[in-house]
């Protein structure tokens, strides 16, 4: 058992946020760092940003047809709180973007967007702080279809994947943009509105920044700590993993061991504001009434011992058989997956995207 992950951030147990030092440090080929700036970005709600700073990162080179169409583009979307520069951990790059991975950049080129609200990208904790505009995830699939189409010129995905909430935003690409892409890897969520007790985790961290009177509307001279121990305490328990966690802390001085390193590191880099902002991003997601519209081949992966998206509710067997080419994938809890997390643990899923990359290559 490789334990390493566990020692990792917040941040990146959720939306793999980073990758390690070593991962950190390799380069892959063509791999570019960019910035795109939209102008006059306006948002759902009517808000709107003089100027909207969109980061990414781009492995490979793309290919296009005789038409001039691309033909080898994969877009890779991140979780809450996550990065582009996530999948550079080595659960999920030395797996995929090896030499002769199913994602080798020496094939494919690689799209890693940094979201609204995250990374290099534009974010309360650049200046406007509480003032920034309050994005949706509807705002920041419309800015990822910018970034992909305007900036980089790409006029046709082969595969649209994400983890967590870049799970759900990959529903809301097949949806909104239905010819844009040739299959759809979702990992890690649902297609309906976030209730239950999904809803209440997230409640209970936003109640509880909110509520710190040192937060002061998002004014705070220093972070407000007391609300990012709770919301660090509610993150952790969301991408627990059962199996995982007794292997690693076996014992009770191994657990409060664990937790006292593990709310130190994360006190010294969150920030109330962006985190505030990306949980809140949630509230309007729904994609259930549209499924049907979703054309692209899609398999949607789950694990079984995933706190977020639990399997009881039976709600994946209900929504697969609205969407047309539609699979359905649980994986068994076992000392292979690592919770919600499992998305981002590449060979534990990528036989299925194996599969999708051959059903839809043309």
């Amino acid at each position: 058992m490789n334990r390493k992950p566990f020692l990792l951030s917040l941040m990146l147990m959720l939306g793999v946020a980073a990758g390690s030092a070593a991962a950190a440090e390799q380069h892959f080929p063509g791999e570019t760092e960019g910035n795109y700036i939209v102008h006059n970005f306006r948002f759902e709600d009517g808000q709107t940003l003089p100027e909207l700073r969109l980061h990414y990162t781009t492995l490979g080179h793309l290919k296009r047809d005789a038409e001039g169409h691309a033909t080898n583009a994969i877009l890779i979307l991140h979780g809450t709180g996550g990065t582009g520069h996530q999948f550079f951990s080595p659960q999920f790059a030395d797996v995929l973007f090896r030499p002769g991975g199913l994602l080798d950049p020496a094939k494919y080129y690689i799209i890693l967007p940094d979201d609204i609200g995250h990374g290099k990208s534009s974010k309360p904790s650049d200046g406007l702080r509480a003032h920034f505009p309050h994005y949706d995830y509807a705002d920041m699939v419309r800015a990822e279809h910018i970034l992909v189409t305007k900036a980089l010129g790409v006029d046709h995905l082969r595969v649209v994947m994400g983890t967590s909430m870049g799970c759900m935003h990959s529903f809301m690409w097949g949806e909104r943009y239905p010819d844009a892409m040739d299959g759809l890897l979702p990992l890690a969520c649902e297609p309906v509105p976030i209730a239950g007790r999904n809803r209440l985790w997230r409640e209970m961290i936003l109640n509880g920044i909110r509520n710190d009177p040192a937060y002061d509307h998002g004014n705070y001279k220093h972070e407000p700590e007391m609300a990012l121990r709770l919301a660090a305490d509610m993150l952790r328990i969301a991408v627990s993993a059962p199996i995982q966690d007794q292997i690693l802390m076996p014992t009770a001085a191994a657990a409060d061991a664990y937790l006292r390193s593990y709310l130190a590191g994360e006190l010294s880099k969150l920030d109330a504001n962006d985190l505030y902002y990306q949980v809140a991003s949630s509230h309007g997601y729904n994609p259930e009434p549209d499924l049907g519209k979703i054309k692209a081949r899609l398999i949607w992966i789950n694990s079984a011992d995933d706190f977020i998206n639990p399997p009881d509710l039976g709600i994946p067997q209900r929504e697969i058989k609205r969407i047309p080419h539609g699979t359905y994938v649980l994986i068994p809890a076992s000392d292979k997956t690592h919770g919600h997390s499992t998305h981002t643990w590449a060979a534990v899923w990528q036989g299925w995207l194996a599969k999708l990359l051959a059903e839809t290559a043309h």
